[in-house]
């Protein structure tokens, strides 16, 4: 079931629409639902994490000390 809505669109982009419309052979409905759908359906995810989020200027630690209690870090 389709859904009316209107929208108040800028003279010149609905000129821009019409001309494009007249010269792919379809109407300017049909090319906005397209761009919607491109805008909307077609949202990509995000890749992993793969390095810090900030980048310092300092030497790495090790990531698991072996000589140091956890307790003490949590507790200091």
């Amino acid at each position: 079931m389709a859904v009316r809505t209107t929208v108040d669109i800028p003279e010149p982009l609905h000129d821009e629409l019409r001309h494009r419309a007249h010269q792919s052979g379809t109407s300017i409905r049909a090319l906005i639902v397209k761009a919607i759908e491109q805008a909307y359906n077609n949202r990509k995810t995000g890749d992993y994490v793969t390095a810090p989020l900030i980048k310092g200027r300092g030497k790495l630690g090790r990531r698991f000390p072996k000589d140091e209690n956890p307790h003490d870090l949590v507790f200091s």
